[in-house]
């Protein structure tokens, strides 16, 4: 099965000028939700994983259940002031403007090996904010893995060093 298939594309959304890569099609879709977790597992399954992070909140949905499949605790990353517990952040930029992500500050064990899991690698600056706060924290990077890759925007380059997975790629 092609995954594209299952992702709907829509044109001018948000604004005009964009391509917008809807997952929710995807999600939907039993067949093609197993098949997009269970290609991220098999990316992972020898890498000693000891826990899966994922930013709110399309990362919630790939990231848990490859976290169960593995058999790993999962981690959420979320935007300032939506974790109840002590955190610490790190503010990125966005397109127009900034924002904050935030982690809970004992989440992650020093040593713990990380695979940060999203829909979607853009610019790469929300992921590269996500292993920012992993590494504060004292985890090691280990993997990266998206659903969809947007190769024009050049997320990649944000992310040298790391070792990246994406199932789907568009020329945007």
């Amino acid at each position: 099965m092609d995954l594209k298939d299952k992702i709907r594309i829509i044109e001018n959304f948000p604004k005009d000028g964009i391509s917008f890569k809807d997952v929710t099609t995807l999600v939907q879709d039993g067949e093609g939700l197993k098949i997009a977790v269970d290609k991220i597992v098999q990316h992972l399954k020898d890498k000693n994983i000891d826990v899966i992070v994922g930013p709110e909140a399309r990362g919630f949905i790939f990231g848990v259940p490859v976290a169960y499949a593995l058999g790993v605790g999962f981690v959420p990353v979320r935007k300032k002031g939506k974790l109840p517990y002590d955190t610490i952040a790190v503010e990125y930029d966005l397109e127009y403007g900034s924002d904050i992500l935030e982690i809970h500050k004992d989440a992650i064990k020093p040593g713990q090996r990380v695979a940060i899991i999203d829909d979607l690698l853009a610019t790469g600056g929300t992921i590269a904010s996500v292993a920012k706060l992993v590494e504060t924290v004292g985890g090691n990077v280990s993997a990266m893995d998206f659903v969809i890759e947007l190769t024009e925007l050049n997320g990649r380059d944000k992310l040298q060093g790391y070792e990246i997975l994406s199932l789907v790629q568009y020329d945007i």
